[in-house]
């Protein structure tokens, strides 16, 4: 799978990429003396004497290949056109065509913009990723985007065996997703270092499957740290300069003695290649929400309900503060833990439980960190005045709406799905007015997924009989399955509705 690209171009002139990477400052590789190169009489550039030959041999055999499967429509639908020709109607038909862009920039090279009428079957789409395995048992760590929507998960390890993977768990705020494999044999694992004693100029080893070429092992230094890359306010990621690509999503990065202090998850690129600018995030952020996947299947994040906003030297004169710094309240949510407690609009929080509050970036970070349901100490300035105000902090919403939907959406059984009953903040989402069951999630390599159902599918009716309720999908499939070895499924996607036969046994 692709990483994320970020353009250069909204930060004005582009950089030159540069070729070779050095570091300057002493090393200490493994163990291992480092030879210094004189430069000048103050500095000198610092290489292991031996290359990361050891180091990549005794890790690669836990960096995976991912390999998914996503099954597309590739529907293609008439239009009748009105042209308006003078005195009387003339039709013309135009198709419309569903798959992906690549595939339509394909088809109108050929047949211009109004393509000809296609097969309305799915269609099958593969892209590739990278991961590390963190558990003998078969626990792989990789990017959320790198199996969003896939059908079919396979994990592919360094001796090339090839192992369906299941989804333990996604966190999208993070873009950080666990899978399970299953293996009779104990696997090779790496494990989390310390991310945050990583310093600007350490050098850093990553290693993926960049443009499907498989296991592939780059160096750099750590190039900055802390950098916000508009992807989130919970990740403050790590930029290095060790080449990767499209496909090394979800790889590891490692230190000099073999930890991962990083996943890698995004490049800025003008052309979609290495400019020697990438970015991973912090092993301190991805081992905490791997624990919490692996232990529960999600992320539960506190709470406050504040929106906020940065103090400006403009706002610091109005507030009369001596200098601009903290997160200005500019809403309090109704309902919430800052709403139930002492908090005002127009507070500057400037301490969250004992921890300094500089900027608008660090409040979030603390927040989702701190212990839900235990109390909080949120530092503010009012009138001139510093004071201490305690909350009991709550779960995201989101979290606890993740964790219903869990609960409640029982499993499409043979079929292979996991569903719940609309809701009207889905109907709205979805813009559909009648009843149905929505499709939560349908299981890798499962009836479903072969059929093309995909997660946020509606099922209206099973047979012929129109379903309300989850429920009523698996006690009708169960009914057919005594009968039959195929069940019929009217289902609406995009407010199109098709009939799909998925097998029950």
């Amino acid at each position: 799978m692709n990483l994320y690209i970020r353009s250069l171009r909204r930060f004005g002139p582009r950089v030159a990429a540069v070729a070779g990477v050095t570091a300057i400052g002493a090393v200490l590789y493994a163990g291992t003396a480092v030879t210094a190169i004189p430069q000048t009489a103050d500095a000198a550039i610092i290489r292991p004497a031996n290359g990361f030959a050891d180091l990549v041999e005794a890790v690669r055999p836990a960096v995976v290949n991912i390999s998914t499967r996503t099954v597309q429509p590739a529907a293609v639908r008439e239009k009748h056109m009105d042209h308006g020709w003078p005195g009387r109607r003339h039709d013309r038909r135009q198709f419309e065509f569903d798959g992906p862009p690549e595939m339509r920039r394909f088809m109108e090279r050929f047949f211009g913009k109004s393509l000809p009428q296609g097969p309305r079957g799915p269609m099958d789409s593969r892209s590739l990723g990278s991961g590390f395995i963190i558990d003998a048992s078969g626990l792989v760590v990789t990017n959320h985007h790198v199996i969003r929507g896939a059908d079919e998960i396979e994990v592919i390890l360094d001796n090339g065996e090839s192992l369906p993977a299941a989804v333990r768990g996604v966190d999208r705020r993070t873009d950080l997703a666990l899978l399970e494999v299953k293996t009779d044999e104990p696997l090779p694992y790496v494990s989390f270092g310390d991310s945050d004693t990583a310093r600007v100029g350490d050098w850093v080893i990553a290693i993926g499957n960049p443009f499907g070429l498989g296991g592939t092992t780059t160096s750099g230094i750590v190039s900055a740290r802390g950098r916000d890359i508009n992807n989130g306010p919970y990740v403050d990621y790590i930029q290095i300069d060790a080449s990767i690509n499209r496909g090394n999503s979800g790889g590891p990065l490692f230190n000099d003695v073999g930890e991962v202090i990083g996943v890698n998850t995004a490049i800025f690129s003008p052309n979609g290649g290495s400019v020697g600018i990438g970015f991973a995030i912090p092993a301190s952020v991805a081992q905490s929400v791997i624990d919490q996947l692996r232990d529960d299947g999600r992320v539960a994040r506190a709470w406050l309900g504040v929106e906020i906003q940065s103090v400006t030297p403009e706002i610091a004169q109005g507030l009369s503060l001596d200098e601009a710094h903290g997160a200005l309240i500019s809403k309090i949510t109704p309902n919430s833990p800052a709403a139930q407690s002492e908090l005002q609009t127009g507070d500057v929080i400037v301490g969250f439980n004992g921890q300094k509050v500089e900027n608008t970036r660090q409040l979030p970070r603390m927040v989702a960190k701190a212990p839900v349901g235990e109390k909080a100490t949120v530092i503010v300035l009012r009138d001139g005045n510093e004071l201490g105000i305690e909350t009991t902090l709550e779960p995201m919403p989101e979290s606890q709406q993740a964790k219903k939907t869990r609960e409640a959406a029982p499993s499409g059984g043979r079929l292979g799905l996991r569903l719940s009953a609309l809701d009207e903040d889905t109907r709205s989402e979805l813009g559909h007015e009648g009843d149905g069951v929505l499709i939560e999630e349908v299981m890798p390599s499962s009836p479903a997924a072969r059929q093309g159902l995909r997660a946020g599918d509606i099922i209206l009716k099973v047979g012929s009989v129109a379903v309300r309720a989850p429920k009523d999908v698996v006690s009708e499939v169960k009914k057919i399955h005594s009968k039959r070895k195929s069940v019929l499924l009217l289902v609406q996607r995009d407010g199109r509705q098709r009939y799909v036969a998925v097998k029950t046994g």
